[in-house]
């Protein structure tokens, strides 16, 4: 098998910090390796130096002379007011025909691949620009992060587009679901070292943890046997006898070594709260119907939600997955209908728009005290604080000075340290690295409570789901079988070629009669136009939106004044809304009856 590229006794430091202490790799041509680490450890910068963008302190890489590396962009590419198929044949100098050959493999067809490319949500232009690597023709693709902002059906599109690309890929990601699917190597970056290892990432970390344990029990071997060396020693060093068996002891002391256990950081330990299990159902919704004043989302919801389930909710972005987390807690009045909770039910949240409202004055200690159930020690609320990135001096860092990720993590540890018999989670691995999500997921599988969550991390909802509630085509309804059942479907219907059907789409104008004279031909035309006018002028409604949310999200998450974070959550809700709103207008006129 040809080698690709070589990386060879590569240094790189920035400052005290090293990266790549003579680290070494090979990359080989029709490999799909997955590239691992932890937050930082330099992963990205390697991709940089693959790309020429930055250079080694030391070390080569050696690319093959028929190497052609193709990149997936995190900037926009893109010139104002240009089409995909405008964009993708100026990119890549190909025609027409082969342009729209590939771009349909992405689902980049009518609408889409006519209208400005600018304009298309994050994920639509993630398509676009996967479509434009391919038209290049790489024999190496480096991607950095692929599924970042992509809902459930892109990222599964993105996994068959990789399964059936025969040339070699290095893709970064902490999504392990994704990494599982689409690469047969795996390899890690751990204190500046590379390490190729032959096989997925489960076997990759099953490989692990088991030498991490064999080289705990080493040392645990040599920890004994270095207290009896010592003891003989201490006993028989003074004797004359004796005095020189101490000192060959002694040598045989010096040369006992402990193994150097490979893990950067103590694993997190979370515990969730201790309550009592319950029977019947926790949640039952009735005829609702939620949304927002001038915007209905879904209505006439039918829905129940039995105690000790963990309730995962699912949906495409933009069909109300949120938006239904918040009805169900009451920080959106339900248009119609009720939501009913039983008896005794004592609610967490973990959601924006309850971490942006924290008291400003409290410390992290002093809060997590107050939060935490009775009885809990200091030392269990420490080791919280911990496990959710608050250690040491952070614990007395007042709530008023924390960015909107760390206010995210302390709601996270105040729920878990409370009383709460049902925790509601809206995307509650964000703010957290790998190890803490699944120590996370743990926690939450050991509680004997409620959960009711959305996560965009398969290994998360395979992990804890024992229900799915499908919020899809204006209703929310509980879906008959269990998560991998419900990625079974998706994949089905992207085997299958179809679009995601919406209420919209039932609406279409029946197709014409054949034989219209010439005046209803033209009419027809007419009317034609006029709906792509209306077309084009939402797809730039929907891409201001979309970019004016994304800059809010940036803001929300830095921001430390609470009423500025409040401020901007708002926003952000009235601007989903009316993103939502328009989306549902483009679909309804870009439905069948619009194909020509």
């Amino acid at each position: 098998m040809a080698v690709l590229l070589q990386i060879r006794g590569a240094h790189k430091s920035y400052g005290d910090q090293t990266l790549l202490d003579d680290a070494e790799a090979t990359l080989t041509a029709d490999v799909k390796v997955g590239f691992i680490g932890r937050n930082g450890a330099g992963k990205s910068t390697l991709l940089r130096i693959l790309l020429g963008e930055e250079e080694l302190d030391a070390g080569e890489v050696v690319p093959h002379p028929s190497l052609r590396i193709g990149y997936l962009r995190q900037h926009d590419p893109f010139q104002p007011g240009e089409t995909v198929l405008d964009f993708l044949m100026r990119d890549s100098e190909q025609p027409e025909w082969k342009c729209g050959e590939v771009a349909g493999q992405f689902e980049l067809k009518g609408a889409y691949l006519e209208g400005p490319v600018s304009e298309l949500s994050g994920g639509w232009q993630t398509r676009v620009k996967l479509a434009a690597l391919l038209l290049h023709e790489p024999n190496l693709l480096l991607l950095d992060e692929p599924t970042n902002f992509l809902d459930l059906r892109t990222q599964i599109l993105l996994e068959h587009f990789l399964r059936g690309f025969r040339q070699a890929c290095l893709i970064v990601s902490h999504d392990r679901a994704f990494l599982k699917a689409t690469c047969s190597q795996t390899l890690d970056l751990t204190r500046g070292k590379l390490t190729m290892f032959p096989g997925k990432i489960d076997a990759f970390l099953a490989n692990q943890a088991e030498r991490i344990e064999h080289d705990r029990r080493v040392n645990e071997t040599v920890r004994t046997k270095q207290k009896q060396l010592e003891k003989f020693i201490a006993k028989n060093r003074a004797g004359a006898n004796t005095a020189s068996q101490a000192r060959s002891k002694a040598k045989q002391l010096e040369r006992l070594k402990l193994s150097e256990i490979a893990v950067d950081e103590a694993t997190a330990h979370i515990r969730a709260p201790l309550v009592d299990p319950r029977q019947g159902p926790a949640v039952r919704c009735e005829e609702l119907s939620m949304g927002y004043p001038d915007y209905k989302v879904a209505d006439d919801i039918q829905l129940e939600i039995e105690h000790g389930e963990r309730a995962a909710i699912v949906g495409d972005n933009g069909q109300g997955k949120t938006t239904l987390l918040r009805t169900l807690v009451g920080s959106l009045e339900p248009l119609a209908g009720e939501v009913r909770w039983g008896h005794g039910c004592e609610i967490g949240v973990y959601a924006q728009h309850v971490y942006t409202a924290l008291p400003e004055q409290q410390t992290v200690l002093e809060f997590l005290e107050y939060q935490a159930n009775a009885g809990t020690t200091n030392q269990e609320i420490l080791a919280q604080a911990g496990a959710l990135l608050f250690r040491d001096s952070h614990v007395q860092k007042r709530i008023g000075v924390l960015s909107g990720g760390e206010r995210a993590r302390l709601c996270l540890a105040g729920l878990l340290l409370g009383t709460y018999n049902i925790l509601v989670l809206d995307e509650p691995g964000n703010h957290l690295d790998v190890e803490t999500v699944e120590a996370l997921a743990q926690a939450l599988i050991e509680y004997r409570g409620t959960v009711i969550f959305t996560s965009h991390d398969r290994y998360f909802m395979q992990r804890l789901a024992t229900s799915v509630v499908e919020v899809r085509d204006g209703s929310a309804k509980n879906y008959l079988g269990n998560y991998d059942a419900y990625l079974y479907a998706m994949n089905r219907e992207i085997d299958e070629g179809e679009r995601q059907l919406n209420a919209a789409k039932s609406k279409a104008r029946p197709p014409q009669a054949k034989g219209k004279k010439g005046g209803e031909k033209q009419k027809t035309e007419r009317d034609h136009r006029k709906v792509r006018k209306e077309i084009n002028s939402l797809e730039r409604k929907i891409g201001q939106l979309d970019e004016r949310r994304r800059e809010l999200d940036k803001q929300l998450l830095t921001a430390t004044d609470p009423e500025e974070a409040l401020r901007l959550h708002n926003e952000v809700t009235e601007l989903a809304a009316e993103l939502a709103r328009a989306e549902e207008r483009w679909c309804e006129l870009s439905g069948p009856s619009m194909e020509v």
